[in-house]
């Protein structure tokens, strides 16, 4: 199919300049859907002005063909297919597929797919002596920015990101090692042994099983708890240009290795504005305490004493097409799991109110994607410092595949935003015998 971003629209935006009248006029660009827009690569060059925009919000800083949102209507596709028909339909390696290379797989391709993700899951054995040097109560995501990174110390012979068969193979690894290093990290912080990933294991099974299972004693991986595993994966696997993803591509602009991109994206993610809304919502929960308090929390929220964790989301402005789907894989680990915890009973309450109450349903404050998978990871045994770890994984394929997008964009050149200086303008040095 031609990429009709190839080609300017033939539609044009014009600006005046209203003290001297001069006109200009800027090409503008059609995607496939969602909003057009205006090339402003010779703005600078023609007018001598920038663009002023905070944080990007109306700048597009790519093009992808990877992922689609139209916040308004509550659309999440990805490479034009639908995030609930993956989720019911598909595993997490088929999405990865689908991302990666633009289609679903067909029979042979899911197999040599799976195959070497599958036997990209060990990891260099020295790692586990570089844990060591973490101490035990360090944060997992501390832990994961310098192991991740450390990667590029133990891959020499796929760091090299002009040859795409390489950068294959760095995106096959990064995407199989992450949750053998995500359980390292987990295992570490609770003082029990690492557990080696096992080759007869799905993708989302053979990850809880690192997690959960010891040597003394054989263990196997709850089905459902593994399917609920799957739909985190595949629900957090990409969401566009967020905070995270601009930040691996920004890193690889300057044709740093994939190891360090991914890295670098750990870092952006971990910041409580991103990757932190779930653990978010089990700090609101913990804070809350009791049931009985929940309508003071309520009546604090409408009067703005509180924040309501886990509702509402500041892409999607009806509702958050992944926020169904996690609610039900929730209510089945809950029944499954027969789960008696307090905070899980503020949760479904909380929920309730959201569902019923005139005040959040005339602002659209449905419960999202956070609010679900932070109660089910907790239900499923995972400490709150492991959310945004988790988060990490499933993200990994997403940030892979942006990344190899870029490299293989033929104008791609170093990302560089420009400012809007505010500071003093020249002046001279004053030898500090003379300062006042």
């Amino acid at each position: 199919m031609a990429d009709k971003t190839d080609s300017p629209s033939g539609k044009t935006f014009t600006l005046t300049n209203d003290q001297t009248g001069d006109k200009w006029v800027l090409p503008v660009f059609d995607g496939t859907i969602g909003p057009s827009t205006i090339d402003i690569r010779t703005l600078y060059e023609e007018t001598g002005h920038f663009t002023l925009d905070p944080s990007f919000t109306s700048t597009a800083s790519c093009r992808s063909r990877i992922t689609f949102i139209d916040g308004d209507e509550g659309i999440l596709l990805h490479r034009g297919y639908n995030i609930k028909d993956l989720a019911e339909k598909s595993d997490f390696l088929e999405v990865a597929y689908a991302l990666l290379y633009g289609d679903l797989p067909n029979k042979k391709s899911y197999e040599e797919f799976r195959k070497n993700i599958t036997y990209h899951t060990m990891v260099h054995e020295q790692l586990q002596f570089f844990f060591r040097g973490f101490r035990r109560d360090a944060h997992p995501m501390a832990v994961m920015c310098g192991v991740v990174g450390a990667l590029a110390a133990f891959y020499h012979d796929s760091l090299d990101i002009s040859d795409p068969n390489q950068r294959e193979i760095s995106a096959h690894r990064l995407i199989a090692k992450l949750p053998t290093l995500a359980a390292m990290a987990f295992k570490y912080s609770i003082g029990q042994p690492f557990v080696y990933p096992r080759n007869d294991l799905g993708f989302a099974e053979n990850f809880l099983h690192m997690c959960f299972a010891v040597p003394a004693e054989p263990y196997r991986v709850n089905p459902i708890l593994a399917d609920a595993m799957d739909k985190i994966l595949i629900l957090h696997a990409d969401h566009e240009q967020n905070a995270s993803t601009s930040t691996v591509r920004l890193a690889g602009s300057s044709q740093a290795n994939p190891f360090a991109c991914i890295a670098a994206g750990i870092a952006s993610l971990w910041g409580p504005a991103h990757g932190g809304a779930n653990q978010a919502v089990l700090e609101m929960l913990a804070e809350i305490g009791t049931k009985d308090r929940i309508p003071e929390f309520v009546q604090g929220v409408k009067d703005k004493k509180y924040r309501l964790m886990g509702f509402g989301h500041r892409v999607y402005k009806n509702f958050d097409p992944r926020a169904q789907i996690m609610k039900e894989t929730c209510d089945k680990v809950l029944s499954e799991l027969g789960v008696k915890d307090p905070a899980l009973e503020i949760a479904m309450e909380l929920e309730r109110i959201a569902l019923s109450d005139p005040y959040f349903i005339d602002r659209k404050l449905y419960p999202n994607v956070d609010f679900y998978s932070g109660i089910i990871l907790k239900a499923m045994g995972f400490p709150v410092s492991m959310f945004t770890v988790l988060f990490a994984v499933a993200r990994t394929v997403g940030w892979v595949s942006q990344w190899k997008e870029m490299m293989e964009e033929p104008s791609n050149r170093i990302g560089r935003p420009r400012q809007l200086y505010t500071g003093a303008a020249q002046r001279d040095y004053v030898k500090i015998e003379k300062r006042t």
